[in-house]
């Protein structure tokens, strides 16, 4: 016989035959694969990420060592275990230092128009490929806007400098009509546009590379029954493609904050004669010009771990604005 309900109230229990309790219904429990045997699965995978381990703990964990050089006045001949330990001296002389605070007070205004005007490029772009029916369209447009990648900084900056130098096509164009010359490649006033629009051109394609996979894995059923309810194609954009992207949008947002500071180093290093340090120096170009080249290691390391520390709390902060409004962000936390 089959199981009979027997309600008594509010509860309901289930009988079988005979009015015995039927068995309780349970969870199927979630087994775990003995390592060894996970080991024997996934040895593939493993063997391919090891490289990619071994680079990461090469340069960016074995150097952290190198930060006790921070609290020492540090001397490459007699090495970490017999410079001189001085302590906090160096935060000292660091935080003194007005040249410090200018090279900072540029880090936080450049950071901040970079992810203003540079963070939404890349979701823009994905948008639009997305829009693109063509497949080969789509395909040709993204290998044209990924190609400035791979090009190093040297080559962008050129490229720049014969469209907005001087004696570039933007100047010959101005004159041939008449109007006055324009080197914004060495104008002060301009640099931090400048420099915003040199990463866009160069990172906005490579950027949208995350975005369209985001895209990709939204459902089209979506898609098929909004357009069957008459919305168009701007209201399913807003609706259902840019709440599919929500969660990597976050997830990038929370990364691009915790590497705020990081505007580049080799980019305004070639351009800082051009337009001066006034305009040029970020905490970047202080710790080597400052640090390195001025034989003061033990400064250049202080700055290094001042920038180290403020990208942390950073990295944090946003992370918990991210859990504030529903998201996982970057690592998972109480909400």
């Amino acid at each position: 016989m089959s199981a009979i309900s027997v309600r008594s109230g509010t509860a309901t229990t289930e009988t079988g035959p005979g009015g015995a309790p039927a068995p309780a219904k349970r969870k199927k429990a979630r087994t775990r694969l003995p390592f060894r045997v996970r080991l024997r699965r996934d040895w593939p995978l493993l063997l391919m990420a090891v490289p990619a381990v071994l680079l990461v703990i090469a340069f960016n964990y074995l150097p952290m060592f190198g930060t006790v050089t921070a609290f020492e006045y540090y001397d490459y001949i007699l090495g970490f275990w017999q410079s001189t330990w001085v302590g906090l001296q160096n935060f000292s002389d660091l935080f003194a230092d007005p040249n410090f605070w200018h090279a900072f007070e540029n880090t936080i205004v450049l950071s901040v128009i970079q992810l203003v005007l540079f963070f939404p490029v890349p979701i823009a772009l994905a948008l639009l490929l997305n829009s693109v029916l063509s497949s080969k369209i789509r395909s040709f447009v993204q290998a044209i806007v990924y190609l400035p990648h791979f090009f190093s900084w040297v080559l962008v900056i050129v490229l720049f400098q014969q469209m907005l130098g001087g004696a570039g096509l933007l100047n010959h164009l101005l004159l041939t009509h008449g109007m006055n010359a324009w080197n914004i490649m060495t104008d002060p006033g301009a640099f931090k546009y400048l420099v915003t629009a040199q990463s866009v051109w160069k990172e906005a394609g490579w950027g949208i590379i995350v975005f369209l996979a985001a895209i990709a894995a939204i459902d089209p059923a979506l898609y098929e029954a909004a357009a069957a309810d008459g919305a168009n194609r701007w209201r399913r954009t807003w609706h259902i493609t840019l709440p599919g992207m929500r969660g990597v949008i976050v997830l990038l947002l929370v990364l691009r904050l915790g590497n705020a500071l990081n505007v580049g180093f080799e980019q305004f290093l070639i351009q800082r004669n051009a337009v001066g340090s006034g305009a040029s120096e970020v905490l970047d170009t202080y710790s080597y010009y400052y640090g390195v080249a001025a034989n003061n290691f033990g400064l250049g390391a202080a700055a290094g771990l001042f920038k180290g520390v403020v990208s942390l709390l950073l990295l944090y902060g946003a992370n918990k604005v991210a859990h504030f409004f529903g998201e996982d962000g970057l690592y998972r936390g109480t909400r």
